[in-house]
């Protein structure tokens, strides 16, 4: 019931700010709605996997809070990811987070999105064709 309680009061903020909602957009919030992993932007550098999970502690049972940071340079990326146990609680610590500063930094919290499914993907390049990287003639 309170799942279909948050549904109707989205669906009523969407279209009182908007005008009638996308199918689309109603779609991708109920389906965000069911989940407890959380994205966190805006992250200060200083922000560390502890001062996140107790940042948002509050809310509810937090399982798990990761800072993502570069892998060459071991330095944060400034975003993170906080998963709930309950949907409930993720929700809650979007509605109270969501803009809020943490340490200096004004962060936005919104529901994470599944990476797309399929190969993976490798930055950069590209199919060269028979460009090579000399010039003149391909006659050997």
């Amino acid at each position: 019931m309170a799942f279909c309680n948050k549904v109707g009061g989205l669906l009523r903020r969407s279209i009182s700010q908007n005008g009638p909602a996308p199918i689309n957009f109603m779609l991708n919030s109920i389906r965000c709605m069911s989940s407890s992993k959380l994205f966190i932007g805006g992250l200060s550098y200083s922000t560390d996997e502890q001062s996140l999970k107790d940042a948002f502690a509050g809310f509810g049972d937090v399982v798990d809070a990761k800072v993502i940071v570069d892998r060459d340079t071991g330095r944060s990326r400034g975003f993170g990811f906080v998963n709930y146990s309950s949907a409930d609680s993720a929700s809650e610590a979007v509605s109270a987070m969501d803009g809020q500063e943490l340490n200096g930094r004004s962060i936005r919290v919104s529901f994470a999105n599944d990476r797309p499914t399929g190969p993976p993907r490798f930055g950069g390049g590209g199919n060269r064709g028979d460009r090579g990287f000399g010039g003149g003639d391909a006659d050997y």
